[in-house]
């Protein structure tokens, strides 16, 4: 009678260690029943594998506000050209993600002060750290206006493009060893290019935040309407006798 309370131990144990047993397959067989479902084979590794080289092969969304937005600008702006602006913010991103793999500043021809700042400290951060960061076979899926913001004179549009490629990041010393990113999979990913309105260039050129007023030649009343051609406060022209001028700013990865 006195080993009664220890078998009773012993089977309450062989019942919980049979329940745990039978959960783990149950989940085993229905995570292989899901992975079949969806990617055709039980195998998870093979599963995990094939969901990774599909994450890798789709494009990232953007926020499309093109249709929204555009009259807006071409009501401001009416001799603003989209198609030649969309190119022009696709070239920029591809020529500073180059200028970044190549370390070669004078890869980016398009672009104020600002954004060849911004280009120059980012080289010089990865220099720092003695790392190489490579954007290899690049190509842009779509580019849309994703952003439309007029503050004092100062008007930016922005263009978002989902873009894939190549991308990791090496030792200087040892190109071999891939510290992040894959050289196996593609990269997907998406970019805010900002495009400045400025009245004049030639005032802010040593400018960095390019953020200048507009105002009017003649009497000096601000410019309600960015792009606007004649001062509603005295009459006098305004694109006469500024430089209407467009650049890109800025670059930022949306992750």
């Amino acid at each position: 009678m006195k080993y009664i309370p220890f078998i009773i131990i012993l089977i309450l144990i062989l019942a919980i260690i049979i329940a745990i047993y039978c959960g783990i397959a149950y989940i085993r067989n229905k995570t292989r029943e899901v992975s079949r479902a969806l990617f055709g084979t039980s195998d998870i590794t093979k599963a995990a594998q094939q969901m990774k080289q599909e994450y890798a092969a789709t494009p990232k969304s953007v926020s499309a506000m093109t249709s929204l937005l555009l009259p807006k600008i071409v009501s401001d702006f009416p001799d603003f050209q989209y198609d030649e602006m969309k190119e022009r913010a696709e070239n920029v991103l591809t020529c500073y993600l180059r200028a970044i793999t190549e370390r070669r500043h004078s890869l980016l021809q398009d672009g104020n002060s600002e954004l060849k700042n911004q280009l120059e400290n980012h080289i010089q951060m990865l220099c720092a750290k003695d790392l190489r960061e490579h954007f290899d076979q690049i190509k842009i899926h779509r580019t849309e206006i994703s952003q439309y913001r007029k503050t004092q004179g100062r008007c930016i549009i922005t263009f978002q493009s989902a873009l894939e490629c190549y991308h990791y990041i090496t030792n200087t010393a040892n190109s071999s060893m891939v510290q992040e990113g894959s050289r196996e999979y593609k990269y997907q990913t998406k970019y805010n290019i900002d495009l400045i309105y400025i009245q004049d260039r030639n005032l802010i050129e040593n400018e960095l935040d390019n953020a200048l007023g507009v105002n009017c030649p003649n009497c000096g009343a601000p410019l309600s309407s960015l792009g606007a051609k004649v001062c509603e406060y005295c009459g006098t022209p305004v694109i006469e006798i500024n430089i209407h001028a467009w650049s890109f700013s800025n670059i930022d990865e949306i992750r």
